[in-house]
């Protein structure tokens, strides 16, 4: 199966909506699957004691999406032949995006919160989860309570919730042991905008599904952290991956039709020279 890129725009829209789909087409030309927004309330994010403290934790609130956006986002994803999804941080917001999201994205953040894993399952559509900073039990029982409140489709993202993510602390073998203990197909959620871990997570532990922070011109709220990759850089992974994939083949082991005409310069099993005997008398330069 081809490998499903999603594009996180993250805080970077600035509440804009043209910005907003500017992301949409930069996730589509650059040969993503889906883009995917967040959708959060700061008073309903964090805790009053800590808000009351932290300007720098106020100050979100301009990070805020605005909900009147969701309907021209969704819509101009169906435009440009991508799938929209969205990250809900409050309860209310899983009810809020059911009409546009091809599928819920639950950050690891919220992967503790099984009220918020409960409300995605039960609307009975695609649940992607997000495992940073989680222990395998708690991965574990995640995925239990996603299945036991009916969730159709469940895919896990082992990830290192450090932004950026040092290369060397990826930790990418945990692929292969979230898989083996879940169930659960496991892709890579990507912090390190490092061409070779991505390449790393997919070719050698199997990442069918790779997300990526995305920022269009380095204007962003989150580009200054360093985890955030620019469309000409991932467009140049994607279109690698992509290239590895078409040259799969079918597998039937016989020519290729780049190759036919140089069959008959082969060596000629009688005499070892080339090009065969049957061309060789009409043969013209």
């Amino acid at each position: 199966m081809p490998v499903h890129f999603c594009a996180e725009v993250s805080s970077n829209h600035g509440s804009d909506l043209e910005r907003c789909l500017a992301f949409v087409d930069a996730a589509a030309e650059a040969g993503c699957d889906s883009v995917k927004f967040q959708l959060f309330r700061v008073k309903e994010l964090f805790a009053p004691e800590i808000l009351a403290r932290s300007e720098k934790h106020r100050a979100r609130e301009q990070w805020e999406l605005p909900l009147k956006l969701l309907d021209p986002i969704a819509a101009h994803c169906v435009v440009r032949g991508v799938q929209f999804a969205c990250t809900p941080f409050y309860l209310d917001a899983v009810a809020e995006l059911l009409p546009y999201v091809a599928f819920y994205k639950i950050a690891s953040y919220e992967l503790l919160w099984d009220d918020l894993l409960a409300a995605c399952a039960a609307t009975g559509k695609p649940v992607v989860l997000s495992t940073g900073m989680a222990t395998l039990a708690e991965i574990v029982h995640a995925v239990q309570v996603l299945r036991g409140a009916g969730a159709s489709s469940i895919r896990l993202l082992h990830t290192v919730s450090a932004y950026p993510t040092p290369p060397a602390e990826a930790n990418l073998a945990s692929i292969d042991i979230i898989r083996r203990a879940t169930g659960c197909p496991v892709g890579w959620s990507d912090h390190t905008v490092s061409p070779g871990v991505l390449h790393r997570a997919i070719h050698r532990w199997g990442a069918g599904f790779v997300e990526f922070h995305i920022d269009l011109d380095e204007t962003g709220a989150e580009y200054a952290s360093g985890h955030c990759w620019l469309p000409g850089q991932i467009s140049e992974v994607i279109k690698a991956v992509r290239e590895g994939e078409a040259a799969d083949g079918s597998g039937l082991k016989t020519a290729a039709p780049s190759e036919l005409a140089d069959r008959d310069w082969r060596a000629e099993r009688l005499d070892g020279l080339r090009p065969l005997r049957a061309i060789r008398a009409g043969w013209t330069p």
